[in-house]
């Protein structure tokens, strides 16, 4: 099916399947690519390192997270 059918098929929609239409479709174009966030995830991870290398920030043990995390949401 190419662009010109698909758009006129979307055309004879109702107005509300249009709107949930192209609300997905503006959501599409905000949700990155996978590259682009293994980039971004690749970045935060040595920004997280260099701190802790350079002392900036202190690690946290793992048991205290959790316990702190469970106390939140009792």
């Amino acid at each position: 099916m190419d662009l010109q059918n698909i758009e006129s098929e979307v055309l004879h929609l109702s107005r509300e399947e249009r709107a949930k239409l192209m609300q997905k479709l503006v959501l599409s174009f905000d949700t990155p690519e996978t590259e682009e966030l293994r980039a971004d995830w690749l970045s935060e991870a040595e920004r997280r390192a260099n701190e802790l290398d350079d002392g900036a920030q202190q690690a946290v043990p793992g048991h205290e997270v959790l316990r702190k995390a469970r106390a939140i949401i009792k």
